[in-house]
């Protein structure tokens, strides 16, 4: 089972339910029709039912929609026969099977049977299953996931479900009063109650190793392994987000517990059945964090925030709209920016195509630019997470120097938030990943696999060797 002790994901609990419990899931990349959702966007603090004694009768209405989500992995391994030749790592032994069991929550979002759970729970399973509050139990098909938001669609065969209601978590305030459902250790359904602790937590690298997009709400509500998935509901009994992760120095709750705020998770969730994939919005910058610094060396007012453009991709959005380097962006539409995490979410959370209003200063002036957004999914030339490389052409050669006896791949950029910032860095050339020549990107992602890859490189004339872990 893995688990991060002090900061991660709250992975699945490795329970010990039999195989009757288990189903074979499919992926599917079908398209489906828009889903029929139920929601209520006013903000809590203004309904006077919102003061209570009692929750029984909100909680009532939402635990039948809370489910359980049962996976299993089947993992196969080499089993050595011969004693001696085990020693010495080699007989040719024979394949073994043993099934890894897990469990997580799920929340019901529509009648016919769409369910909202994390990534985490589902990732990698080769059979699902989901037990209602009420003991019925289905099969369960996986829609999609997001490994980027650690959302994941999955869907069972029924109709006239219970749902939730979803609602605006935008909304949310720090000191509302919420709960979280879901099936905690496998002790059944289990009901906490906390506070919203914080908004907007994106620094916490819950999701770095897959250059994800973080934004959680961040509540003291009891959420332990089997809630991951579960539902984070307001007074009202609303779907504010999806439990996901505890930070945590005891392997259990501390009162330190995240979720991904429903609207985040919902247009993942629609993306994902209507289209299959993860649409994002694309800027075609590199930026940074504004600094003190930066502002007094600009002569900008002490007190300004945002972000400042340091870098501009050729021929891409922000190019063609007429952004320029040094321009610091502290808005976008309604919403105010003022670090890059905020900048990167906004965008990714955009459509693609779609025109956003950037709100910045340029040589100490405000001023907005229209920007028509590109398609993240688009940019074929990201070999990893943040990390952009292409061909060696005659004028790249040219600039770094290079003869026709190096060949491969040249690092473009790398993103501020890339996982591998610290290892990889433009005009590096990657000559080989795993002692296979590289040819191009495409097939250059091919060959990475999860864990360590040796990478070989050229960098400032000499060749050498670098180790880069993906996960």
């Amino acid at each position: 089972m893995k688990h991060k002790l002090v900061s991660g994901i709250c992975l699945t609990a490795l329970l010990g339910w039999g195989a009757t419990l288990l189903v074979v899931a499919q992926n599917t990349t079908a398209t489906a029709s828009k889903p029929v959702l139920r929601v209520d966007d006013s903000a809590v603090s203004k309904d006077p039912s919102a003061v209570v004694t009692s929750y029984a009768d909100v909680l009532e209405a939402v635990q039948p929609a809370v489910v359980s989500v049962y996976s299993t992995k089947i993992i196969s391994s080499r089993v050595v026969d011969d004693p001696i030749a085990q020693l010495f790592g080699g007989g040719p032994g024979r394949s073994r099977e043993r099934k890894e069991e897990g469990l997580g929550s799920g929340v019901i979002v529509t009648k016919d049977g769409y369910i909202i759970t994390n990534n985490h729970v589902v990732e990698g399973a080769d059979e699902l299953s989901v037990l209602l509050p009420d003991d019925r139990e289905y099969k369960a098909t996986l829609i999609g996931s997001d490994p980027k938001t650690d959302i994941a669609v999955i869907k069972i065969e029924a109709e006239n479900l219970p749902v939730v209601t979803l609602t605006d978590s935008d909304k949310l305030r720090v000191g509302d009063v919420v709960f979280a459902v879901g099936n905690p250790l496998g002790v059944g359904q289990t009901v906490t109650m906390g506070i919203v602790s914080a908004k907007g937590r994106n620094k916490l690298g819950l999701l770095e190793n897959v250059g994800g997009y973080e934004d959680f709400i961040q509540t003291d509500a009891a959420i332990n392994m089997g809630n991951s998935g579960g539902a984070l509901v307001d007074a009202k009994g609303r779907l504010i987000g999806i439990n996901s992760a505890i930070v945590s120095t005891t392997k259990g709750n501390i009162g330190i517990g995240f979720a991904i705020p429903v609207n985040l998770a919902a247009s993942i969730m629609h993306s994902l059945i209507e289209t299959g994939t993860v649409a994002r919005g694309y800027l075609g910058v590199t930026s940074e964090t504004v600094t003190a610094e930066f502002v007094e060396s600009l002569n900008l007012p002490k007190a300004t925030k945002g972000v400042a453009i340091t870098d501009i991709t050729p021929n891409g959005p922000a190019a063609k709209a007429g952004l320029q380097r040094t321009d610091v962006i502290f808005g976008v539409d309604e919403r105010s920016v003022s670090s890059l995490e905020d900048l990167r979410l906004i965008i990714a959370q955009s459509i693609p195509g779609s025109k956003v209003n950037l709100h910045l200063i340029r040589d100490g002036k405000k001023l907005s630019v229209e920007v028509t957004l590109g398609n993240l999914a688009e940019r074929s030339n990201e070999l990893l997470a943040g990390v952009e490389a292409g061909p060696l052409d005659a004028e790249t050669r040219r600039r770094l120097g290079l003869d026709s006896r190096v060949t491969g791949l040249v690092i473009t950029n790398v993103t501020d938030d890339s996982p591998y910032a610290g290892y990889l860095v433009p005009n590096i050339v990657i000559v080989e990943i795993n002692r296979t020549a590289v040819l191009d990107v495409v097939s250059a992602k091919t060959l990475f696999r999860e864990g360590r890859n040796l990478l070989l490189v050229y960098y400032r004339g000499q060749y050498r060797y670098l180790t880069v872990r993906v996960n």
